[in-house]
């Protein structure tokens, strides 16, 4: 239990000190990454994002709904060889809905304020991955999973 402690806690301040995360989506067995702006819930059972509705990963995601969010704490310097971390987030994708929308998008904004007129866009949709597994990363060589109850 206390390495699992220990883990959320890297977690949270990963999350905390990154805004951007990389979604794998597929369609048809093709994979495809974006970049998105991302935040966690505080339990870390989920991450969102938000998108037009127009968009390839949102089409992606309606046909396939399972995906994989890449987190990372790299600078693109020699250290990261030694101090890079990164979070691989496995888990299933939806559009939130209803009044779990208003208040998962008070937690998406208080990230990113700066997407507000974005997100408050009719073509825009709120998306919520519900984590089945993180996959930790550091020095290259040491992987650690935490699997998240549903």
């Amino acid at each position: 239990m206390e390495k699992s402690s220990q883990l959320k806690g890297f977690l949270k301040d990963l999350f905390s000190s990154q805004r951007l995360a990389v979604l794998a989506t597929q369609s048809k067995g093709q994979p495809y990454g974006n970049l998105v702006a991302f935040m966690a819930t505080r339990d870390l059972k989920h991450l969102l994002f938000a998108t037009t509705r127009t968009t390839r990963k949102y089409a992606n995601i309606s046909e396939n709904p399972r995906v994989a969010m890449v987190i990372d704490n790299r600078s693109n310097e020699e250290a990261d060889f030694h101090q890079a971390a990164a979070v691989t987030a496995t888990g299933v994708v939806k559009e939130v809905e209803g009044s779990e929308k208003e208040t998962l998008l008070k937690l998406y904004l208080s990230g990113h304020p700066y997407l507000k007129d974005f997100v408050s866009s009719p073509t825009c949709a709120l998306l919520k991955v519900s984590v089945e597994t993180y996959y930790v990363v550091r020095q290259f060589q040491d992987v650690m999973e935490l699997h998240i109850g549903k």
